[in-house]
């Protein structure tokens, strides 16, 4: 009985050791068993989710090439354009450098709700009708990106205003062979109507007349703005807006990236929008296709908190004169109506009635001002002012202006380049990084998206292809006369049975293109 005792006693210690880590065993298997079966489980759950919704693909992102590269390495605000669609549409070339990154982006292209061809047919039942008047002298590789840009708005018709390089033959026969734009010529037979127009007589913008550079340039787009009017209410547009070509509308807070939809929403009492202007923040100073290459913009005044304006204005200013190099009050849009007139090139008034205006909380002009280091000197090759302190006060109504001008025009380029880089670049990036996460500076990349994937489609080749090629200059010639001769300007006799202005309106001026609010302005915010 001993022995057998004896030898039963370690069977029963193994089998106590064996039972006491079983129970360990299981509890393993099962955590291992989860952890494999909660991976499986969340990916069948994504793929059901995905094929319920027909898809998680970013169409945005498609059309990303390599200049709408993310400074910095920040997402992309993926907004979805009306109408926008996946196309797959390979290039031979992204064959051809499995290495070359930028290729991918041309792996679809998307389509846009009023693109049928490089036309841009749009049809004509739709509502609002909106043109764009502008005075420029800019060349196609400006205002090609510029139009086919707010054609994808919902923009029909363009009232183009012409002179200098954007008047040549090779230019303008482009500009006029696209459907809904007109393209007016300054010519001596157009000065001499529009000095018998009828804001041409009135006090409002006298105060602008005779003075170089740009007073000159502030007085004529507001007699062609006068002229524009005529021309809207003639082709029975809804709405007018007065845009330069280095500037871009953004329509944020719309229910699609569309002018169109922005406007479609505005209550039918209103007579006058307005945009705040966000300014172009270049990074870099060899900007050649601002459209494409600049995605920071530092934000307007009525865009941001008072306090988060007045207690970053050091930093954002930077040493210049004011918070924006250039102007701070915005664009504005009107409704085409009797009686309309221009009020400087930023606004819109009316002979019988002060407007009943409205200003956007989140759509924005997007304005690319010096965004180029080019831009210094040509402002300066087009102005024949003095470079003295007093001379350029006679040809610049702001600040930086003036600065910019006299830089330009006493500098060395190396010392040009130097001062463009302390005074326009953005190149400090702890100050930058400060003032993104303010609010004060701001990311938007949806003009880059849309400018790159309609270069990529291939819609401003299109353009100049189709365009003529053997237009004489006699043809030149007629185009001119006939552009210009059946223009209407509007003179006191054919408006409102002759009231006269001076009556209604008073002496006062014209809105020039003012600064931002500045340090100044502080205390009288805080006791409002």
């Amino acid at each position: 009985m001993k022995s057998m005792h004896h030898h039963r006693a370690p069977l029963i210690s193994a089998s106590s050791s064996s039972s006491s880590s079983s129970p360990s065993h299981s509890f393993i298997s099962r955590l291992l068993l989860l952890l494999t079966l909660l991976p499986v489980s969340l990916a069948c759950l994504a793929f059901i989710l995905q094929w319920r919704g027909g898809g998680l693909a970013d169409p945005a992102s498609a059309s990303v090439g390599s200049s709408t590269s993310v400074p910095g390495g920040s997402d992309l605000n993926h907004e979805v354009f009306p109408g926008m669609e996946t196309v797959s549409s390979v290039s031979p070339k992204a064959h051809q450098s499995s290495s070359d990154c930028s290729n991918l982006a041309r792996s679809s292209s998307p389509s846009f709700p009023y693109y049928g061809d490089w036309k841009f047919g749009v049809d004509t039942s739709l509502k609002p009708k909106i043109c764009i008047t502008t005075s420029t002298s800019a060349g196609l590789e400006q205002i090609l990106p510029w139009m086919f840009y707010h054609k994808v708005l919902g923009v029909s018709t363009f009232f183009l205003f012409v002179e200098g390089k954007a008047a040549t033959p090779t230019i303008s026969k482009v500009l006029e062979s696209i459907p809904g734009v007109k393209v007016i010529y300054r010519t001596k037979e157009l000065e001499e109507k529009q000095a018998k127009s009828r804001i041409w007589n009135e006090t409002w913008l006298s105060s602008f007349f005779y003075k170089p550079c740009n007073y000159e340039l502030f007085v004529k787009q507001s007699l062609n703005m006068e002229m524009a009017i005529v021309m809207a209410r003639d082709a029975g547009m809804d709405w007018i807006l007065h845009l330069d070509t280095d500037e871009l509308i953004y329509p944020a807070g719309a229910r699609e990236y569309s002018l169109r939809r922005l406007l479609l929403d505005v209550p039918p009492n209103v007579d006058m929008v307005i945009f705040p202007n966000y300014e172009s923040s270049v990074e870099r100073d060899d900007i050649k296709d601002p459209f494409t290459e600049v995605s920071m913009f530092k934000k307007n005044y009525d865009h941001l908190p008072k306090d988060t304006y007045f207690g970053m204005y050091k930093e954002a200013t930077r040493g210049n004169p004011n918070y924006f190099l250039t102007y701070g009050n915005g664009k504005s849009v009107a409704r085409v109506q009797d009686h309309l007139r221009p009020n400087g090139a930023h606004r819109w008034h009316n002979y019988m009635k002060t407007p009943n205006e409205i200003k956007l909380e989140e759509a924005a002009v997007l304005h690319y001002t010096y965004a180029k280091f080019s831009d210094l000197t040509s402002r300066r090759d087009r102005c024949g002012c003095k470079p003295t302190k007093e001379d350029v006060k006679r040809c610049f109504m702001l600040d930086f202006d003036r600065s910019a001008f006299i830089i330009a025009s006493t500098a060395t380029e190396e010392e040009m380049l130097s001062w463009y880089r302390e005074h326009v670049v953005w190149g400090d990036k702890e100050v930058k990084t400060k003032l993104l996460r303010k609010g004060i500076l701001t990311r938007i990349y949806s003009p880059m998206v849309v400018i790159q994937a309609l270069k990529e489609s291939g819609v401003f080749s299109s353009v100049v292809s189709s365009a003529s090629t053997n237009l004489s200059k006699k043809q030149f010639l007629a185009s001119i006369h006939k552009n210009n001769s059946s223009e209407t300007i509007p003179s006191k006799d054919n408006e409102s049975q002759g009231i006269s202005a001076r009556h209604l309106l008073g002496t006062e001026s014209a809105v020039p293109p003012l600064s931002p609010p500045g340090m100044e302005h502080a205390r009288f915010v805080t006791e409002d």
